[in-house]
């Protein structure tokens, strides 16, 4: 019983350190007048989930306008799956149609004198961002039937993660064969291209000899 458990322990341990690779929490600081965007490559019909918030400069007090900004989540061809306008705090949800790298954009309006903004902000893709408080709310289930059902999710993940880059690498090796190919022909013409000159001059000296008399 008790190697069960330490089995159980390690894949929970597991299943913890794919959680916090698919989520990105940090905090940056923004300049008035600056832009930051930060991407996250999502795969198609994957769930993606985040939140940010201004830090207060004085706590206990409104934040003030000039700490307020203006943030934009857009997939791979510019969709906009999120807009925010002189924002303090936001959160966006959103299911990937399309593959590739999702950007979310920050900016903070210009002022005079400058300011800088601290903003947190936390993006979960995949299985990490799935609620599992709520799943275990709802079930009602043990925390052992709980941690069994992050498991199976995380190993489809990786499983669906491995297909997807597969398919990304089929993709690059056909990207790689075509240019190789492009490559080849260019090359090719290159050298038709430098013996027809170099004929021609030799065509042209022979004339110009010819005509001098002196062949």
């Amino acid at each position: 019983m008790s190697g069960f458990i330490m089995n159980l322990h390690l894949i929970v341990t597991i299943v913890l350190v794919i959680f916090l690779m698919s989520a990105r929490s940090m905090r940056f600081d923004l300049r008035s007048g600056a832009t930051k965007c930060i991407s996250e490559d999502i795969k198609s019909k994957a769930m993606s989930v985040g939140k940010y918030s201004v830090v207060n400069p004085n706590e206990g007090f409104p934040v003030p306008d000039s700490h307020k900004i203006t943030v934009r989540v857009n997939s791979p061809h510019g969709v906009k799956y999120h807009h925010g306008d002189h924002v303090e705090a936001g959160n966006f949800a959103f299911t990937g149609a399309e593959p590739g790298d999702y950007t979310a954009c920050f900016w903070a309006p210009d002022r005079k004198p400058p300011v800088t903004v601290g903003v947190d902000f936390d993006w979960r893709t995949g299985v990490a961002a799935t609620d599992w408080s709520n799943v275990a709310k709802k079930g009602q289930i043990e925390v052992m039937e709980l941690e069994l059902k992050k498991l199976h999710a995380t190993v489809v993940s990786i499983h669906d993660e491995m297909f997807y880059l597969r398919e990304r690498e089929e993709e690059m090796q056909l990207l790689n064969r075509a240019t190789n190919t492009k490559m080849a022909t260019f090359s090719f013409l290159s050298l038709v291209v430098c013996m027809s000159v170099a004929v021609l001059q030799l065509w042209h000296l022979k004339t110009f000899f010819e005509r001098k008399k002196l062949l």
